[in-house]
């Protein structure tokens, strides 16, 4: 039975007990996933402000507390390792969240807030489209499912501060998010040359994503030029969008 490996990791999951990214299963699980988030936009959105504030705080928090959780499942099955520390962006959302919701200093709300929406947001409504974990897992498997939940708060956190007006994305804060990168990819991109990992897809492309596209005509590690570009393009593509919305519906 499927069910039978829902309490398993990858590697002691059969080959071929995944589902294909783009099948029935994946598009499904990622409509139902942003079905949710923007249910839950709109419900939150009907609380008094200071519930709102409470709800904004409680949601790195259940993050760490999933974090945990799957670390512990991790534990239980002999399957944690290197390859399971939280440094892939979307890992890092978690961070991000809690400077933002902790600090008391308006400046440093505003830089990990714009951080939140214009690269954490996008970064994981990309893993939910072009998922990697899809080959390995059945839909009715704890890291599976921990994975849409996952992504699917780092969605919905920085589009309620922003529904809120907490924060004003623009692209003369473009800096910000600049600065972030400068900080975080470098010494990942050490660790994953020391250690051999994975973050941040930094020795390897992604199957079936636009870095393996990349990848096809430009090499490894060539793809990571077109990486750091496509990286700029979709960080301008979100500020657009945001100001063609505001413009509209403002």
């Amino acid at each position: 039975m499927i069910t039978e490996y829902f309490f398993k990791q990858q590697d002691d999951i059969p080959a071929g007990m995944g589902y294909p990214l783009f099948g029935t299963a994946h598009i499904l699980s990622v409509v139902i996933t942003l079905v949710q988030v923007l249910f839950f936009l709109f419900y939150i959105k009907k609380f008094k402000d200071k519930t709102q504030k409470t709800v904004l705080r409680s949601i790195p928090l259940l993050m760490i507390f999933l974090e945990i959780l799957k670390d512990v499942f991790l534990m239980t099955q002999h399957r944690f390792g290197i390859g399971y520390l939280p440094l892939h962006i979307c890992s890092m959302g978690i961070f991000v969240f809690l400077f933002r919701e902790f600090s008391k200093k308006k400046s440093v709300k505003d830089f990990f807030g714009e951080v939140a929406y214009i690269l954490i947001m996008p970064g994981a409504l990309a893993a939910l489209i072009f998922a990697d974990w899809t080959v390995y897992y059945p839909v009715l498997n704890f890291i599976n499912l921990h994975s849409y939940l996952w992504h699917g708060l780092l969605i919905l956190y920085p589009l309620l501060i922003k529904s809120r007006g907490d924060i004003s994305p623009n692209v003369r804060h473009i800096h910000r998010v600049i600065l972030f990168l400068c900080a975080v990819v470098p010494p990942v991109y050490v660790f994953d040359k020391c250690f051999n990992c994975n973050y941040l897809f930094i020795n390897r492309p992604v199957k079936n994503s636009p870095l393996s596209l990349l990848a096809s005509f430009m090499g490894v590690p060539g793809y990571l030029i077109g990486y750091a570009v496509l990286t700029v393009i979709a960080i301008l593509l979100v500020y657009l969008i945001t100001w063609l919305f505001d413009s509209k519906f403002r």
